[in-house]
């Protein structure tokens, strides 16, 4: 065994099959007997459905089932993570309420997609529109509309996280920084959109769809239905993004296999672009109010926060658990005396939030890494050096934060100092302004240890698991439950089973994505667990399996299996290459059961269960340099660099495209990603992605902390590009314009909302 995998840049083996056509996404789905199903939205955003006449639709040729909420009234989906006094755990697939701008109605189904899409317009709607509440603050008004009557308000939630007496060590400090921080709603955009393609057959339902989390599709489907588990199977191939909009069951997914097993015959379904914006679960939209408490050495004394987010028109499956990240992660990488972050949840009548890269962390760190920009700007101070004044410096790792947070490994002044002389300031004299910003995060990665679940309230395990065999032929097979999504998992998880067996990697194959062939995943690919969780149970089946093959190998050689290595397609003596069996024969001795040691079993297969005794953190430093014209208040971005440490990196050319790719992300959060509703609920559906002409180089730079508590050192990485972007951004945008420094609070820091300040 040796490192020649690990920490190798090789290409991602997926694409080859990518590139070529050859990617199995749900779209190309073809099943004998299949048919088409189109959705019918909500045209309104509150209200009741009072009557829905399919008598046109079934007229019309080639239509076979038209679902309304009468055919599904107790079709339901779970809230896996609750929060405290959560006031709803489940949802209608189906609802004659009507609650946001895209609701699912009904379902058409017939022949082909063309059909069922005409027979749509044929179904006529009879709506009772109620007045709607839109943005986060108007929903706690006196007066606004109540989405849910019942509860006399339209909070959702009402927790604190943190220190007691916080609020009291704030008002006690010598120097108090305080601002109110609002951040738009963005949307996941994956490549392949939402789709389903759904069969029923001898009370087996089978279902292709593009997720994240394969298991967990299955477990709800089968208790939506009233199936038992084993009778749902859910095939997940080559995800074509997922960035958390992906995660889980939607009721759309949900109706598509009520009419699967409704006519008996496969149907599919595909989001049509332009219902992205009005189905697929956005993000991120919240308002902060914070507050940094210094002392006159500008130590960091208390930092207290004030979180309102916007859960839509009802908890999608992660809740409020995006806003208690948030809180969670607020303190960053540094020391505060007291923190208590409020969070509450209120609904609006809009689509509901969910998940979406970075998990409420790139909020945290606007608002904290601007507080503290802010703070140096008032005091006169190097906002670097103030970063660097209240770090928390290596040697006192492991750190547990005042939320919490058992930071295990890293060095966090190292990443910024390295940053700060990465930096590059553009000098030209064309009439514009220009600054450079930074901020640095602590990103909670490798979501997992499941007891830590279900004290959050997360209704799930963390754990993962590996099955790894050799074949007789001495091929290696690699099952996980986490999924493939353009990560570049296939090919890391490829690598690890390689290195620590010593086998050549073009002899692994790994499978993921298909419930019926993978071991079960309670959450599959999210929260930058992946190759931390699904690679540490990897790494420990591989290691198991190499001891036996040694062991098997010494038998045959009659040698001390300590002075035997793994070396290419043969076991041997170290130091004597002749002395040596290939591994074809000690895997062939092996599944034969033929001259096994006393006490071992035939067969090379290991299955090994790994569940984390803790999260690992990341952490990063990011720094933007921006250029913006006074007279139009547009932002240049002219230079960006990140400093990141993701524990050990497996292949670090994946690493350093997860942090572009989360980069860009960050940008259009920052400057130009927002679905901004009108006052009766309706969103505007002008949504701006950052493009080429956006998004300058990014310089990436990579330091290596292993963790001490995933087996192979790894940490997870998926995020760590989107969380620090906006405040970043933010912040040389401040420094660019020091006279309305104190104002730059909202995102995405739009011309028109720049020029207005100015």
């Amino acid at each position: 065994m040796g490192d020649a995998y690990v920490g190798a840049r090789r290409p991602r083996r997926e694409d080859a099959r990518l590139l070529t056509g050859k990617g199995k996404y749900v779209g190309a789905v073809r099943l004998p007997g299949m048919v088409h199903a189109h959705v019918i939205r909500s045209p309104i955003a509150h209200g009741r459905l009072l009557g829905c006449d399919a008598k046109g639709a079934w007229a019309a040729d080639d239509v076979l089932d038209v679902i309304t909420p009468a055919d599904a009234p107790d079709l339901r989906l779970p809230c896996v993570s609750l929060s405290p006094g959560q006031r709803l755990l489940s949802y209608r697939a189906l609802d004659d309420t009507i609650r946001y701008t895209g609701q699912p109605l009904a379902v058409v189904v017939a022949r082909t997609p063309e059909a069922a899409r005409d027979a749509a317009d044929l179904v006529d709607l009879e709506l009772d529109e109620l007045p709607a509440t839109a943005g986060i603050e108007h929903a706690l008004e006196q007066s606004a509309p109540l989405l849910y009557p019942d509860w006399g308000t339209n909070l959702f939630t009402d927790f604190t996280l943190g220190d007691d007496d916080c609020a009291t060590a704030v008002e006690q400090a010598e120097h108090v920084v305080e601002m109110t921080f609002r951040m738009g709603r963005v949307s996941p955009y994956a490549l392949e959109p939402r789709g389903v393609v759904a069969a029923y057959a001898d009370d087996e339902l089978i279902v292709h769809t593009s997720s994240q989390a394969p298991h967990h599709v299955r477990e709800h489907l089968a208790d939506a239905f009233g199936l038992t588990h084993d009778r749902v199977r859910v095939v997940s191939g080559d995800t074509g993004g997922g960035f958390g909009g992906k995660e889980h069951v939607y009721p759309d997914e949900a109706i598509v296999c009520l009419a699967a097993m409704r006519l008996g015959r496969p149907v599919s379904w595909s989001e049509e672009p332009g219902d992205r914006l009005l189905a697929t679960l956005a993000a991120r939209a919240a308002v902060h109010r914070g507050r940094l408490a210094l002392d006159g050495d500008g130590r960091f004394v208390a930092l207290y926060v004030d979180v309102l987010g916007d859960i839509g028109a009802h908890p999608s499956n992660v809740g409020a658990s995006t806003f208690a990240v948030t809180a969670t992660t607020m303190p960053g990488p540094y020391r505060f005396d007291r923190v208590a972050v409020r969070v509450r949840g209120v609904v609006t009548n809009t689509t509901p939030t969910g998940s979406y890269r970075g998990f409420g962390q790139p909020e945290g760190t606007l608002t904290r890494e601007r507080l503290i920009d802010e703070a140096a700007r008032r005091l006169g101070a190097d906002p670097v050096e103030l970063r660097l004044r209240n770090m928390v410096r290596p040697e006192e790792l492991p750190y547990t934060s005042r939320v919490h947070q058992a930071y295990d490994s890293g060095d966090y002044p190292q990443a910024l100092t390295t940053l700060r002389h990465l930096v590059r300031p553009v000098a030209k004299d064309d009439g514009r302004r220009r600054g450079i910003g930074y901020s640095c995060h602590v990103e909670t990665t490798g979501m997992g240890p499941s007891m830590d679940l279900k004290a959050s309230g997360i209704q799930a395990g963390g754990y993962e698991t590996a099955i790894l065999r050799m074949e007789q032929d001495a091929s290696v097979v690699v099952s996980s439950g986490v999924v493939s999504m353009g990560q570049g998992i296939e090919t890391a998880l490829a690598q690890v089973a390689a290195d620590r067996m010593g086998v050549p990697i073009d002899r692994v194959r790994v499978v993921l994505g298909d419930t019926a062939a993978t071991p079960y995943s309670s959450i599959g690919s999210i929260g930058s667990r992946s190759l931390a969780v699904g690679g540490g149970a990897l790494t420990q089946a591989a290691a198991r399996l190499r001891d036996k093959l040694v062991a098997i190998a010494a038998h045959l050689l009659e040698a001390a299996p300590d002075d035997l290595e793994v070396a290419g397609e043969a076991v041997r003596v170290k130091g004597d290459p002749r002395s040596s069996v290939t591994l074809r024969e000690v895997a062939t001795a092996a599944w034969r059961g033929w001259d096994l040691p006393d006490g071992l079993t035939p067969g090379l297969e290991e299955r090994v269960s790994y569940d984390p005794k803790a999260y690992t953190f990341a952490y990063g430093a990011h720094a933007a340099a921006v250029a913006v014209d006074p007279e139009t208040g547009k932002v240049e971005l002219e230079g960006y660099w990140v400093v990141n440490d993701s524990g050990v990196l497996v292949n670090p050319t994946l690493v350093e495209g997860q942090i572009r790719g989360g980069v860009v992300q960050g940008i259009g959060m920052a400057l130009t990603e927002e679905i901004v509703y009108s006052e009766d609920g309706q969103p505007v559906t002008d949504y701006l992605l950052p493009t080429t002409r956006e998004v300058p180089d990014i310089e990436v730079v990579m330091t290596q902390t292993p963790s001490p508590l995933t087996p192979g050192g790894m940490k997870g990485v998926g995020e760590s590009g989107t969380i620090g972007p906006p405040a970043a951004i933010a912040n040389a945008v401040a420094a660019a314009l020091p006279e309305i420094a104190g104002r730059i609070t909202d995102v995405p820091l739009t011309p028109a909302s720049l020029w207005s300040l100015l």
